[in-house]
């Protein structure tokens, strides 16, 4: 009973092997356009980024002048 356990799962593993990489291959990816989203993103957060240091400088010049 055992030896007939262990043909019928070596004979079950001899089949799938063949089949598994066939289903494993991946869908290929939606081609959609990345860089204009991307390139807005990187500018508004650059400006954000100059606002901020714009009004610091301004607020520390601002308690340099009130002393």
């Amino acid at each position: 009973m055992k030896n007939k356990i262990i043909n019928i799962a070596l004979l079950t593993v001899c089949f799938l092997i063949p089949v598994l990489p066939l289903m494993a291959q991946p869908t290929p990816p939606p081609s959609a356009p990345v860089d204009g989203g991307l390139s807005l993103l990187i500018a508004a957060g650059a400006g954000y980024g100059v606002k901020k240091i714009r009004e610091k400088r301004k607020k520390q010049q601002d308690s340099i002048e009130n002393k």
